[in-house]
């Protein structure tokens, strides 16, 4: 099951309670105070970890607590401190503080961390409060409580080549072509329920991943369909391969489609809409394929491919494309995340 956003609680642990006790020890009157310090809570901490590829293990637990610290005691021990529990998720999760609506931490690199809820700090016990004019103090202080918190995670896959287009482009079927992914194909749309990535090799010494999107209809950006759902694993993608189906299945125009797509980008962050992209009409092995290329280059008047992934027609042409594309990707002067 794949799950990319989810809310939850969390709670550090609360610290341990200082001690009162006093020395007693034979031959030896007026041993002093011996009260120890409380423990202090653990954190909870979440550490983005590559292995891992949905949020599905915070969607089966809704209250996350770290470990509390244990009291102080006699003879001047300090109480143990709490263990941090530490929460794992894929890289390119997105951290929210529910109430405040303010973004924590955005975890993009493989074992980045963050501490969502800090433990509270022991108590102290009676030693602490000594002095020579207090010889005998009883005073001790609680273990402060542990910091709690409502988060929301939102997980945005990370890849550099995102593929988007209508259900039942192609997507899938070019994915497993130019890389090792298995995605689900099938002569129907919306085969794919959630972002699949498979990396795609240039040459010896270049690769780039590329993410297989779940495909959108009309309306996306106010959420209809899988709306946002698909939208928001797009904005991290460097470079846009927008597929074109020259025949849809519902006699739609594929034109038409194109600037849908555009629209629907360009609605729900316009900065998507100007990301470097590269356009291709898929399934060149279909009839109506090559008028679908000629009405589009002449339409948009730049460079469109026309490929398949079956027969694995200008493939490489399509390789070198997302290349030049992710060259200029990176001369902006602020990244797509």
């Amino acid at each position: 099951m794949f799950v990319d956003r989810v809310t939850i609680q969390v709670q550090g642990g609360d610290g341990g309670a200082g001690c009162m006790s006093f020395r007693r020890e034979p031959y030896v009157p007026r041993g002093g105070p011996n009260g120890g310090d409380g423990g202090k809570g653990g954190s909870v901490i979440v550490v983005a970890e590559e292995g891992v590829d949905s949020l599905v293990a915070l969607a089966h637990r809704k209250f996350w607590r770290a470990e509390r610290g244990t009291h102080g005691q006699g003879a001047n021990r300090h109480g143990r401190n709490g263990r941090d529990l530490t929460i794992h998720v894929p890289p390119g999760t997105l951290i929210w503080d529910a109430r405040e609506g303010l973004v924590i931490k955005d975890l993009t690199q493989h074992r980045e961390r963050v501490v969502v809820a800090r433990g509270g700090k022991g108590g102290f016990g009676n030693t602490h409060f000594k002095s020579p004019t207090h010889q005998a103090p009883r005073e001790t202080t609680p273990g402060e409580e542990g910091e709690q918190r409502e988060l929301i995670f939102e997980l945005k896959v990370i890849a550099d080549v995102g593929l988007i287009g209508k259900p039942n482009a192609g997507k899938s079927t070019l994915l497993s072509r130019l890389s090792r992914a298995r995605p689900t194909i099938a002569a129907y749309p919306f085969t794919t329920k959630h972002p699949i990535l498979g990396r795609v090799q240039i040459d010896l010494d270049r690769s780039f991943v590329m993410a297989d999107i779940p495909g959108l209809i009309e309306g996306a950006h106010a959420g209809v369909g899988l709306g946002h759902e698909f939208l928001r694993h797009v904005e991290r993608a460097g470079v846009l391969v927008h597929l074109v189906e020259p025949s849809p299945l519902d006699g739609s125009d594929p034109l038409e489609n194109y600037h849908a797509i555009r629209e629907e980008l360009r609605q729900y962050k316009d900065e998507l809409a100007r990301r470097p992209e590269v356009v291709a009409v898929t399934k060149a092995e279909l009839p109506d394929a090559e008028s679908v290329h000629e009405r589009l280059c002449g339409e948009l008047d730049r460079e469109v491919l026309l490929i398949s992934a079956v027969t694995g027609q200008n493939l490489n042409h399509l390789i070198g494309a997302i290349s030049r594309g992710r060259e200029v990707a990176a001369t902006e002067k602020e990244p797509p995340y």
